[in-house]
């Protein structure tokens, strides 16, 4: 699977997972609501641009993937399953990867890290950091 999928499924989760909250199973038959925020219609988006370009069998799937992850909030499985939905999908159609990818606001995925003040740090990631004088590391 190529790593801009795997970037891309990991971006979506927030927006999906919202959508899911805010619209429920109904996520792929409802229009969008101005009281729900940003986050969920991007996600109805995907879901929806996602469902259009499936056949019969695909939608049927995918529908159901979104009515476990509706009704299972917080289950790890149907969340994986949802998203497995939409790594297939994206492996058999580079198109929708650029539809897909033209939903997500400016700027999301990137991660912005600032440190501030005398000996401070910043990472997004990070084994060991030390500052400080005369600090050791080890036996």
């Amino acid at each position: 699977m190529s790593a801009e999928i795997v970037q891309f499924v990991g971006q979506a989760g927030p927006y999906l997972t919202a959508a899911l909250g805010a619209y429920g199973a109904g996520v792929l038959t409802r229009t969008e609501n101005a009281a729900v925020d940003a986050t969920a219609n991007v996600g109805r988006r995907m879901l929806q641009s996602l469902w259009r370009r499936r056949d019969e069998q695909g939608r049927a799937e995918l529908e159901a993937a979104v009515q476990d992850a509706a009704e299972e909030d917080g289950d790890g499985d149907a969340a994986a399953a949802l998203r497995q939905q939409f790594r297939r999908a994206l492996r058999e159609d580079a198109e929708l990867l650029r539809e897909l990818v033209a939903l997500l606001p400016a700027g999301a995925g990137q991660v912005t890290v600032t440190a501030s003040g005398e000996r401070s740090i910043a990472a997004q990631t990070i084994g060991t950091a030390i500052t400080g004088d005369n600090t050791t590391l080890g036996p």
